[in-house]
């Protein structure tokens, strides 16, 4: 096999009598070096946006969630709870109730309240997404007497007073925000009892609540949806005493997180599901997924037509060495050692173009990340300016693995048809 690179390599550089075959070389292996290269910024873009919707959602989910496999709610006394919130790797641990609400202000909307507790900032750091007012579920003070006595520097405390936190987008569309004098009201419907024909507002529970701050994630499903509160109100607005949606954890660095998840599916068993961040976003993730390998499919299929030109290549390159081969043949070359010659040949075109594309893939996503030579435009609409970027070397393994088997696949066909013709002889 050494003596038939040899004579590839020769082959493959030295000048043939027909200047065609030179230039089909030549296009084979731009064609494979492009289609490369495409793959990797390709791979490389969808990883990037695939890290940056997991670092926008990084700052108001949690690392861990554990929600019950059958039903609602699970039970938030259990003694199991207060184990897992003293392992190791856990460094805050709570529950959650996760429940819809009409939101009324001077405009209704139907919203995703979440209650969690005073210190959930701990785990969480929500506190980072808050663009007006300050993070503050509840305090001593008695907002209808603050604004009036806050011109006279004091505050009363007589009393415990619940905030809201709300979405850029609910604060919006019910004309609310961070300070206003007149709280906001949390309509939610009884789980108990019927329903009051003659009097239906009975069938309804409400709660007052003023709005301490205003969070925006630049995520639309969270921004338009999302009001917390106290997870004590959540409880009595939405009859939970003791239950709770979802037990929500941090852990102590983020190489720990897999760790923990496994570890807490072979402590709870099938009757809890345990979802990192990528699982509670499934199926954002899983639509990006989807295009990435899809994508993927059908550059690997326009790969495997440029690689055709490496059939054209050697199929001429064969005509051009006839005298080559008669010359090998009666020094002793054997028909596999002459088949090996032209086998090596497509592999070494394969292996350039490989090569070459591989480079030019790197170097080009290196550009992007270092300076954002593509621009999404000049809109505040977008979250970043440049096209996200992310190169992942288990891509550039997996592109280039495709790159040499269709080489070597498509390198295969002519030495076969020389092998089966000189078996007719």
């Amino acid at each position: 096999m050494q003596l038939a690179l040899r004579i590839a390599l020769r082959y493959l550089f030295s000048r043939k009598s027909h200047s065609a075959i030179n230039v089909i070389s030549i296009i084979s292996v731009c064609g494979v070096a492009l289609i490369t290269a495409a793959l990797i910024c390709t791979l490389s873009v969808y990883n990037g946006f695939s890290h940056l919707i997991g670092s926008l959602l990084s700052d108001i989910q949690p690392e861990v969630r554990i929600v019950p496999a059958s039903g609602k709610t699970l039970d938030a006394t259990l003694p199991l709870w207060d184990e897992l919130a003293s392992w190791d790797e856990v460094t805050y641990l709570t529950p959650v109730i996760e429940e819809t609400a009409l939101a009324v202000y001077d405009r209704q909307l139907p919203v995703t309240v979440k209650g969690i507790p005073d210190d959930y900032n701990q785990g969480i750091p929500l506190i980072k997404t808050i663009i007006t007012g300050e993070y503050t579920l509840s305090d001593n003070s008695n907002p209808e007497h603050a604004f009036a006595m806050k011109s006279q520097g004091f505050t009363l405390k007589d009393s415990i007073t619940s905030y809201a936190i709300l979405g850029a987008g609910v604060a919006v569309r019910i004309e609310a925000g961070s300070n206003y004098s007149r709280p906001i009201e949390l309509y939610a419907p009884r789980r108990q009892g019927r329903v009051n024909i003659a009097n239906p507002a009975q069938s309804f529970v409400s709660q007052r609540f003023y709005v301490s701050s205003v969070f925006f994630t630049n995520q639309a499903q969270l921004d338009d949806n999302v009001v917390y509160i106290p997870l004590a109100d959540a409880r009595t607005l939405f009859d939970y005493p003791t239950e709770a949606t979802a037990i929500e954890l941090a852990t102590i660095d983020g190489k720990a997180t897999q760790r923990v998840v496994k570890r807490l599916e072979e402590t709870l068993g099938d009757d809890y599901i345990v979802q990192d961040r990528l699982r509670q976003n499934g199926e954002s993730f899983r639509w990006i997924q989807i295009e990435k390998w899809i994508t993927f499919l059908i550059l690997a299929f326009i790969l495997l037509i440029a690689t055709f030109n490496i059939v054209g290549s050697l199929s001429m390159l064969i005509v051009d060495k006839q005298d080559d081969i008669a010359t090998l043949q009666k020094l002793g070359a054997d028909d596999r050692l002459i088949t090996n010659i032209f086998m090596a040949e497509g592999w070494l075109i394969s292996m350039i173009g490989a090569l070459s594309g591989l480079v030019v893939g790197v170097v080009l996503c290196w550009l992007q990340q270092e300076f954002g030579l593509l621009r999404l435009g000049t809109s505040e609409a977008f979250i970043v300016e440049a096209y996200p970027v992310l190169l992942q070397w288990s891509d550039t393994l997996i592109v280039t693995a495709i790159v040499l088997l269709l080489g070597a696949i498509t390198a295969g066909y002519p030495a076969k048809i020389l092998r089966k013709k000189w078996e007719r002889k």
